[in-house]
């Protein structure tokens, strides 16, 4: 299930293809209409995947964790989160898995329009969601890793070449910040 996993996890985000540049693009914090737009990320991602695994014509493994995840990772353990609103224990744990590694990363990882968040700040907010945002278990868990998440990060971290190359290319696509 780990191998499986680990191989599904890259397409939790692949429903944002189906959303706007200008949204998609968009630095800062949407309004309440953009919002309901990147919701539907993880419905498109999932109608997606399951597209690819009808033309295949058989059940894939690694395509279920995909679907699972790009579905639910946006869920909140309250019960607060998206597209269903599930709670705890109905929350796939692949999706429970991929949504404190997805923060995380979104907290650490700089954007041309944003710096990164560091990594002791990113692991106080994770912490300070478990129960919440996220279950117990998985934070406790990514808690004894931290060290990992941190190595992991910086290997693949951009570069301030990479940041320019992507600068660029949103400046060429008139993207402004």
């Amino acid at each position: 299930m780990i191998d499986t996993l680990f191989k599904s996890a890259p397409l939790h985000d692949i429903g944002k293809v189906g959303i706007p540049d200008q949204i998609m693009l968009k630095p800062g914090r949407f309004t309440p209409e953009e919002f309901v737009i990147m919701q539907t990320h993880t419905t498109l991602g999932r109608d997606a995947i399951q597209q690819a695994e009808d033309r295949l014509g058989m059940n894939v493994p690694f395509l279920h964790y995909a679907k699972e995840i790009a579905y639910s990772h946006q869920e909140k353990w309250d019960g607060s989160g998206y597209p269903q609103g599930l709670q705890g224990e109905e929350i796939p744990i692949s999706a429970r898995l991929m949504a404190v590694a997805d923060v995380y990363d979104a907290l650490i990882s700089r954007r041309v329009y944003k710096a990164g968040m560091s990594h002791e700040k990113a692991v106080q907010i994770v912490s300070e969601g478990k129960g919440s945002h996220f279950d117990s278990d998985v934070v406790e868990a990514f808690m004894q890793l931290t060290d990992t998440f941190r190595a992991i990060a910086a290997r693949f971290a951009d570069s301030d070449a990479d940041m320019e190359r992507k600068a660029k290319q949103l400046q060429q696509a008139n993207v402004t910040y």
